[in-house]
């Protein structure tokens, strides 16, 4: 493997932006439920492998050789793809041990600081775990780092409207019961912001377009079972530690149901940003600078000729 372990190698400007950014998500909780959620991971396999193979789907157009790659928070669904298509592979999760990861290479590591080198990978793939993190940008840029030049980083991102039945109908059940509402639902980013955060952090040819899973639930127990199993439940760092109102679920089923189609279900569907992006390379196709084109538009409108329609 080329892959070297270096905590020095992510101690640049990236580790003093991490200390500025503003803190949105407890981490611990994060790694609690993470953790917790490891051994229900199977009863929503069907959900992350779908999003895996979405994602993965960009590799087939890649004509670039990849030979090594490094698995981002992948929860053992990630690492065999790769491996099946002749990558040397090692894992990063957040918690140790995954029994999913035992034959490839895994190291315990935080998102928000990278152990590995300058330049020790090909490929980055991060399925669905770059959404609870606070310092997002500086995570992009140690990513960046980690790449060799014209490598390649593939990531999926739950994004708006994700969750948005859910978040108002716990904010009007509570409403309903109380004087106002506490944060229940994580904040997620739009397809935009996304496309902002690749060109802020220095990717190259960034593209991120959507993709949705659609996904229907008979019921708010069988939704909340489903966000527990994947280690999704409320992390906020301003979450409420107070017992909920003893309603409150039940309130919220109620509005829920409302939204129910003839079979008894309600849509959640899981919108995905999917996102394209390059380490820089002089290799690379360049833009054009402003004033270096060698045709002006004038000239190539006065040029075309519309095609003859005359029947």
């Amino acid at each position: 493997m080329s892959c070297i372990l270096s905590w020095q190698s992510t101690k640049t400007g990236a580790d003093h932006k991490a200390m500025e950014a503003p803190i949105i998500f407890d981490r611990h909780a994060v790694r609690l439920h993470k953790a917790r959620a490891a051994r229900l991971q199977h009863t929503v396999a069907p959900i992350l492998t779908a999003a895996a193979d979405i994602l993965l789907e960009r590799l087939d157009d890649v004509t670039r050789p990849l030979h090594s790659a490094l698995d981002l928070g992948g929860r053992g669904i990630i690492a065999p793809r790769l491996l099946a298509r002749g990558m040397d592979v090692v894992c990063s999760e957040t918690i140790m041990p995954l029994p999913h990861t035992a034959n490839v290479p895994t190291v315990c590591a935080d998102e928000e600081w990278l152990p590995f080198a300058p330049q020790s990978f090909d490929l980055v793939v991060a399925n669905l775990s770059l959404h609870w993190i606070n310092d997002l940008p500086g995570t992009l840029s140690q990513i960046r780092q980690i790449l060799k030049p014209d490598g390649l980083f593939l990531a999926s991102v739950p994004i708006l409207p994700t969750l948005r039945p859910l978040k108002q109908a716990l904010e009007m059940a509570e409403l309903a019961l109380s004087d106002g509402v506490s944060p229940r639902v994580s904040p997620l980013p739009t397809q935009q912001s996304c496309a902002h955060l690749l060109q802020r952090t220095g990717f190259a040819l960034p593209v991120v377009d959507t993709e949705k899973l659609d996904l229907r639930y008979r019921s708010l127990t069988g939704l909340m079972q489903d966000l527990r199993a994947a280690g999704e439940t409320n992390a906020l760092k301003l979450r409420s530690r107070a017992i909920p109102p003893r309603m409150l679920f039940p309130a919220a089923a109620a509005e829920l149901a409302t939204q129910e189609d003839q079979d008894g279900s309600f849509a959640m569907p899981l919108h995905m940003a999917i996102l394209t992006a390059w380490s820089p390379s002089p290799s690379q196709p360049k833009p054009l600078q402003p004033g270096q084109f060698t045709h002006s538009l004038e000239e190539a409108l006065n040029s075309s000729t519309l095609p003859d329609t005359t029947p």
